[in-house]
């Protein structure tokens, strides 16, 4: 089968793409911005991209075409497949239908933390020899790639595994199906991290968001599982709409439990009360044990021993931009972090806050979500971002003043509409011990590398 896919440089599309080229189809893409790494990786792949819309792509006269949330109506391309009214099918949709059908799948659902969670996850099963099959809107360092098919499962070579892990964003599917991607992936085990109001731009508020959280919960069969965070009463709300399938809760007082914090970041897990054993890594925050306690119970319900599962997560290598050290220049540390919501970037500093101690800490922000850029969230910033000595945010494409959103801060904080004062005044700041935090969902202009370059 020959696909093209629409949006194709998207995270998402793009995994979907690098899953079909393994499963032996045809793939082509297009997409507005062709360009490195995405575009790399998958020409790397034997993907041919075009840039832009062009109604010309039409002459390529693919099976099908594979269609991304991010084209509207309007686009070239979009109008002629309409017009002559050839096949079309959503990213999710065409997924479910070509590779999740016969799948075990495990989904990781949450306004945070999906893409570690589902990392974490999938190392675990990978870990335990399942070779599972999986599509993270990131790249965890220990695969070096975000997509890809089930293997061969170590017990059991001659067969594949029937393993696959998802990120499951409640996101809208496509311009023609407003439903959220996760409805589409019918998993058997599922992760309900958190719950909080995101997503602006299609959603009108927390309540709309619930409602398609417990169209999730509505797929998921009796013989399944959903784990669920017991501290959330947005999803405590979710599941007393209706639920048909068993739940664990994990971080709350009963079911999984965070023991004791150990000097060196590892941590206890409990069971009902009953010591499980004792995770031993680097990763920082509370966010990220809960995290690790929500993709243990999950693989449990796969059939991984608990303690197999701890065992697995002290050799967890995180994701790429998640606190991730970009380097250390002049005696200073610059970490990429994806932090985009006041949440998350909250949590992130107060990781960050207990590794370091009293060193300083330079929070970099970049406004950069559809959420973020409405200004939804403003009111949210000063608090998320207590913890940082100083603060710089920048405030290139946004329609609201983020100087007056964080003047609470007073002389701590510090915004700018010009992307090299941003970096002049951070170089000019930074002192030998500190600790420099950019916390962005794009590239913000690579200015982790020419802070490090400045600082040098």
């Amino acid at each position: 089968m020959h696909i093209h896919i629409l949006g194709i440089c998207g995270t998402f599309m793009g995994g979907i793409a690098a899953i079909a080229k393994q499963a032996g189809h045809k793939v082509t893409g297009c997409d507005a911005n062709v360009y490195p790494p995405m575009s790399t990786q998958l020409e790397e792949m034997g993907i041919a991209l075009t840039q832009g819309f062009g109604a010309e792509q039409i002459e390529l006269n693919p099976d099908v075409y594979v269609i991304g949330n991010v084209v509207t109506r309007g686009k070239p391309l979009m109008e002629e497949i309409l017009n002559r009214g050839l096949p079309y099918i959503s990213g999710p949709q065409w997924l479910a239908e070509n590779v999740l059908q016969d799948k075990w799948v495990l989904a990781v659902a949450g306004t945070h933390g999906k893409t570690t969670t589902s990392s974490m996850l999938a190392w675990i099963l990978e870990d335990a020899g399942l070779a599972p099959g999986f599509l993270i809107g990131g790249i965890p360092e220990n695969f070096g790639v975000s997509a890809r098919l089930p293997g061969k499962p170590a017990l059991d070579p001659a067969s594949v595994s029937p393993f696959f892990v998802i990120e499951a964003d409640e996101y809208d599917t496509a311009f023609f199906d407003k439903r959220s991607k996760f409805v589409h992936y019918r998993p058997r085990t599922a992760i309900l991290n958190n719950l909080e109001f995101d997503h602006a731009d299609i959603f009108a508020d927390l309540a709309a968001i619930e409602t398609q959280f417990h169209h999730l919960v509505r797929t998921i069969p009796g013989n399944g599982r959903i784990v669920s965070n017991g501290r959330e009463a947005n999803l405590e709300r979710v599941l007393e709409r209706g639920c048909w399938t068993p739940v664990e809760r994990f971080g709350a007082d009963a079911g999984w439990q965070l023991g004791e914090l150990h000097e060196d970041g590892g941590f206890d897990v409990l069971l009902n009360g009953q010591m499980q054993g004792t995770v031993r890594w680097g990763l920082m925050g509370e966010h990220n044990r809960l995290n690790a306690v929500a993709a243990i119970a999950a693989a449990r319900h796969a059939g991984v021993a608990v303690k197999d599962a701890i065992d697995a997560l002290s050799r967890f290598a995180n994701v790429k931009r998640r606190m991730e050290v970009k380097g250390v220049a002049g005696g200073v540390t610059v970490y990429d972090d994806f932090a985009h919501h006041p949440t998350a970037i909250a949590t992130t500093l107060e990781g960050l806050r207990r590794k370091v101690g009293q060193a300083r800490i330079l929070a970099v922000l970049e406004p950069r979500s559809n959420t973020m850029k409405l200004g939804t969230m403003k009111d949210a910033l000063p608090g998320s971002l207590a913890l940082a000595d100083q603060v710089f945010c920048s405030a290139a494409g946004l329609n609201w003043n983020p100087g007056e959103a964080l003047e609470a801060m007073g002389a701590k904080a510090q915004t700018f509409t010009d992307f090299d004062a941003l970096i002049d005044a951070i170089v000019a700041a930074a002192r030998p011990g500190d600790h420099v935090l950019v916390m962005s969902n794009g590239g913000f202009g690579g200015i982790h590398q020419k802070l490090l370059d400045r600082l040098a």
